[in-house]
């Protein structure tokens, strides 16, 4: 099953002992989320010094919210990824 990747942007990103205690919990709360609804993937995450960006293989970004809801932490911004680059796609 194809399933498109979203960008949750949370703003403002917490200091790095806090930041660590979210990870945590959001990689806790994903693993009961994936024993019963294995549609989401927590695919890997991007901090700035204002946001983090985190990368989700999901079937739509109200998967994405209520992932985000049930673990307690911002997703002040979802989108679907469209597509990717990178030097293996550039000619």
């Amino acid at each position: 099953m194809y399933n498109p990747r979203h960008a949750k942007i949370r703003n403002r990103a917490q200091p790095s002992g806090r930041r660590q205690t979210q990870t945590r919990r959001a990689a806790s709360h994903l693993a009961e989320v994936v024993r019963s609804d294995p549609q989401i993937q927590w695919v890997e995450s991007f901090v700035t010094a204002d946001k983090i960006y985190c990368i989700y293989m999901a079937p739509d970004e109200v998967t994405v919210r209520q992932h985000a809801q049930q673990g307690g932490f911002p997703a002040n911004h979802v989108a679907e990824v469209k597509s990717r680059i990178d030097p293996t796609t550039a000619e």
